[in-house]
């Protein structure tokens, strides 16, 4: 079994794509995966399956359009990959809560870098299939934007990644 986490995109966010923690348990639990968690709500929710990522991703998107009515992005990360995303943080001195990590669909384009524009203090770092931002002056202050090439991604800061590995690992 693999232990996955899903980060769950536009969900609980701003008042729209609600959707209570505990349906979204229920759902995955429906699904057939086990040990079922989440944390807060914004869409995160850990769990264990036989079944390769791929699949996983596609049967917990198919469910989830199907309950909200739309289209959700679901991002797949195993704790194993959480590990190294958190162990990879090129801002491990600075305050955790700003730090964010936007956990992407894919590898960014190779000039991703070069489009994009930092309006003010923030630091940002290229990974793997993610981007580490640190917001020196806070996240809700900030004025960047990422490129459209970006694609599909959702944020998370460095406490929360933290805390989503714990869960998984336990």
């Amino acid at each position: 079994m693999t232990v996955y986490v899903a980060l769950l995109r536009a969900v609980n966010v701003g008042g729209t794509g609600l959707l209570p923690m505990k349906e979204l348990a229920a759902l995955c639990s429906g699904l057939g995966f086990g040990q079922v968690r989440t944390y807060i709500q914004s869409g995160n929710v850990i769990f264990d399956s036989a079944l390769g990522k791929d699949a996983v991703g596609q049967e917990l998107a198919q469910a989830l359009a199907k309950k909200m009515g739309k289209p959700v992005d679901v991002l797949l990360r195993t704790a194993a990959e959480l590990g190294a995303i958190l162990k990879a943080n090129p801002f491990p001195d600075a305050e955790p809560s700003k730090v964010a990590v936007v956990f992407c669909n894919g590898s960014l384009p190779k000039d991703w870098l070069e489009l994009l524009r930092i309006p003010g203090a923030e630091e940002v770092r290229p990974g793997k299939k993610e981007i580490y931002i640190h917001y020196p002056e806070g996240m809700g202050k900030s004025k960047l934007k990422l490129p459209p090439s970006t694609g599909i991604a959702t944020v998370r800061n460095i406490n929360t990644v933290t805390k989503l590995l714990a869960l998984a690992v336990s």
